[in-house]
Formats: C-alpha cells, sequence, structure tokens
C-alpha cells in the first residue's frame, strides 16, 4: 500500500505565545495515521502559496497551519493546481480565525488534527476576485482596513480585541462610496459605508453572520451592504440592525449570489480574507462551488 504523503506549510508568527508543544503532538497523529509528513515554515508573505504551486502536486494532504491569511495563501496556491490537487486540512493558530469558526474547528491542534486524520471530507467554495482567491471573504469600506491594519504583535497578545480597537479608528474616517454594483444580474447602483461577499458566519471578528443562513458548498455567497445613512435616525437604525444582526432590515441589504460586478471611480481598497488588495476600477468576484475538499 502506498504510504500517503502530507505537506504541514507553517506560519511560524502566527500565535508565537502559544507553545508548540501540540503541533508536536499532530504530527504524531498524522504519523499514527499514515502519513509521511514534511513540514515548511514560511518565511515571507507569499511563501505558502509559491510552495504549494512548486510542490503542492507531491503531496496527498495539505495542511495550513497559522491564521487566515495562511490558509488564504495555501488555498491560493491549491487554486492554481490544474492536474492534481491535493486535499486541504486547517490548524488554526492565528487570532481570530473566522473561518475556523464557521467550520467549527477545534483551536487546539491536537483535536484539529484529530479530526483531520478521520479524513472525512467536505466539499468548499472558493471565491475569485479578479483571478485572486479567496476562502471566506473579500469586503470593502468601513472596517475593512481593520482586518489588514492591526500590527500582528498586537494580534497575538489581544486576538480578537485587536480587530475592535483597529475597527474604531475608521469611525473617525466614516466615509461613503460610490458604486455601480450588479449581483446576479440585479443592479443595486449606489453610495455605501461597507459591503462583502463572504462565504462564512464571521467578518473580521468584527460582524457576525446567522449560522442558519450560510452554506459553504452552495455555490452563493452572502452579499452585505451597508447604504450611506441619510439622517442622523437611518444611522441608528443601521448600527441597531448590525449590532442584532438583523440583516433584511433597516435599509440593509442582505443577498445570496454567486457573483458580482463592481465598478467605482473612487480608491477603493478591499480586504481579502483579512489581507489588503489594492483598489482597482473594477471587480468581479465569482464563486466557485466546490473547488476543494478539506478534511475536518
Amino acid at each position: 500500500m502506498k504510504q500517503r504523503k502530507l505537506l504541514m506549510i507553517v506560519n511560524p508568527r502566527a500565535g508565537r505565545n502559544k507553545s508548540k508543544g501540540p503541533l508536536f503532538d499532530a504530527v504524531s497523529i498524522f504519523s499514527n495515521a499514515g502519513y509521511l509528513t514534511a513540514i515548511h515554515q514560511t518565511a515571507a508573505s507569499g511563501d505558502a502559496t509559491e510552495t504549494v504551486v512548486r510542490e503542492g502536486s507531491q503531496y496527498d494532504l495539505i495542511v495550513a497551519v497559522g491564521g487566515d491569511g495562511t490558509l488564504n495563501e495555501v488555498v491560493s496556491g491549491l487554486m492554481q493546481l490544474k492536474k492534481k490537487r491535493p486535499l486541504l486540512g486547517y490548524i488554526a493558530q492565528g487570532s481570530t480565525n473566522d473561518f475556523a469558526s464557521s467550520l467549527r474547528i477545534s483551536r487546539n491542534p491536537v483535536s484539529a488534527a484529530t479530526a483531520i486524520a478521520r479524513n472525512v471530507p467536505r466539499q468548499l467554495d472558493v471565491g475569485l476576485w479578479n483571478f485572486r482567491s479567496f476562502v471566506y471573504v473579500a469586503s470593502f469600506g468601513a472596517f475593512t482596513r481593520s482586518s489588514y491594519a492591526a500590527p500582528q504583535s498586537a494580534k497575538n497578545a489581544l486576538g480578537h480585541l485587536a480587530y475592535i480597537l483597529e475597527g474604531m479608528k475608521d469611525l473617525n474616517s466614516l466615509r461613503p462610496y460610490n458604486i455601480r454594483l450588479t449581483a446576479d444580474g440585479e443592479a443595486m447602483d449606489g453610495e455605501y459605508l461597507f459591503g462583502a461577499v463572504c462565504n462564512s458566519t464571521s467578518i473580521g471578528g468584527l460582524m457576525k453572520l446567522d449560522p442558519e443562513r450560510v452554506v459553504l458548498d452552495d455555490g452563493l455567497f452572502e452579499m452585505l451592504l451597508i447604504p450611506s445613512p441619510k439622517t442622523a435616525a437611518d444611522l441608528q437604525n443601521l448600527v441597531h440592525a448590525i449590532l442584532n444582526q438583523e440583516y433584511d432590515s433597516h435599509g440593509l441589504v442582505f443577498r445570496h449570489v454567486s457573483s458580482i460586478h463592481l465598478e467605482t471611480d473612487e480608491n477603493l481598497p478591499w480586504s481579502l480574507d483579512g489581507e489588503y488588495a489594492a483598489s482597482v476600477p473594477v471587480v468581479d468576484a465569482v464563486n466557485c462551488r466546490c473547488a476543494l475538499t478539506m478534511l475536518l
């Protein structure tokens, strides 16, 4: 019987304050499950993607060990493999781990590795943002900056609170963006404070979606748009709706869509899985249904 090969791609910066002992235990679990395990520690941004593209087809399973940014890089590499695309595993070691929360992946490396070793597959949608991959969210506008601007040291020390504090800074520069948007053929041109297409129950560690309304393999994004309020009362209603997860009320726009086409003349930076994406005049975001298979 051919021995299965596993590559663990580890971001040593994520969860730097955590003990590494459980990761050694995870390797032991994979070994006992019949995997010959290799470990690659990332040295810089983009290293995980380059490693998967260069070596990924040699392996049966690739396990991302780090935060959502590490997972994004691994998935970006997998999506570039055309002939053989290995299975995907995730051991969440970041500070917020939005996507792990959506999938109910344990933050304990031993528990996560044990689940992966059970070899139970689950199909996973992947988003493409102008051909750049994202796993769980592409967002613009208010609070988007907080997902990529919080320093890694603050994320390690404060976790979710780091995102909250960084997001509060955006309140001082809250402004609308004029966009021309079509979602599955429906025109939604207007001024918005925030917009996102996601495949997750948590956006940037700040906003939550009802788990009953999020399906991770249906070929659809959950799209949320926050329009620019015209009055103080409108703003108060929007805040109330967001805090209480009432996304179908008070002027919020919530849809399940397979793709969006967005155009703007403004400087509109984006965040993809918490990583910065520079402003471009035209964005096409498309859901690639069941593009990957995860073990969890």
